[in-house]
């Protein structure tokens, strides 16, 4: 008979262990998922991961900028001449050989066609801050290559953005874009 007791003790006194132990887990999540859930984006960094932006109203020679992510974004709809320039420029001539372009791979050079959302060249979108020291640079032809200047430091950007004179180390990146039809363009 000892022996029929202790083994119901024995059983018994298992089961408490492994109710105590899962019990005490439920508890510990519990107390912990608040402080994991917390590290989530909230609702209004959510709302700027993407935009979309009406490019119906820009002209050829000019330019859209939108606030994205707390930055300037250069929507630029290039004319001929704009587009001739660029793509007349070497790759050797270039401070920056590469595309700095989150939409190409990695390896990509500043080839003008790797900077332009479009085949045709017609649209680029880049980011509107130098890479010297995070300053806005003027567009509209500013500056000695018809793109853009940065007045701060003296930084000069093609017609593509791509960094040409100055101390600005690398061409103005291009985001995370697409077209959504032929007037809208989603940024993120």
């Amino acid at each position: 008979m000892a022996h029929a007791e202790g083994h119901g003790d024995e059983t018994r006194r298992d089961f408490l262990y492994i109710a105590t132990g899962a019990t005490g887990a439920v508890v510990a999540g519990a107390a912990v998922w608040p402080l994991i859930d917390q590290m989530n984006p909230s609702a209004d960094v959510l709302a700027l991961a993407s935009i979309e932006v009406d490019i119906s109203g820009v002209e050829p020679g000019t330019q859209l900028t939108v606030k994205w992510r707390g930055k300037p974004v250069f929507i630029r709809h290039r004319t001929d001449a704009e587009i001739e320039a660029a793509r007349a420029v070497e790759l050797g001539d270039l401070k920056d050989k590469g595309a700095e372009n989150a939409n190409a791979p990695a390896d990509a050079t500043a080839a003008d066609e790797n900077r332009t959302l479009d085949e045709e060249g017609r649209w680029l979108v880049m980011m509107g801050v130098c890479t010297h020291l995070g300053c806005v640079p003027l567009g509209d032809g500013a500056g000695d290559f018809g793109g853009w200047f940065c007045p701060c430091h003296g930084s000069h950007y093609d017609t593509s953005g791509r960094i040409r004179v100055g101390p600005a180390p690398k061409n103005l990146p291009i985001p995370t874009a697409v077209f959504l039809d032929d007037t809208t363009i989603k940024l993120g």
